[in-house]
């Protein structure tokens, strides 16, 4: 699972079917909420930005 901003979305699909051999869902954090998970701030690629996408 990788939380990511915009620019880092397309690396974090490499390295999901890298790692799983499968392709990801990808869900916009902006239009799905979770009840039990609270959204990271910060994009999991050590960058400064904002996390927007979830790849699972």
């Amino acid at each position: 699972m990788y939380v990511v901003c915009k620019e880092h979305v397309e690396l974090a699909i490499d390295k999901f079917v890298d790692e799983f051999e499968d392709a990801p869902d990808i869900v916009d954090l902006d239009e799905q909420q979770f009840s039990d998970w609270e959204r990271p701030i910060r994009c999991c690629m050590n960058c400064e930005e904002e996390a927007q996408f979830l790849v699972v």
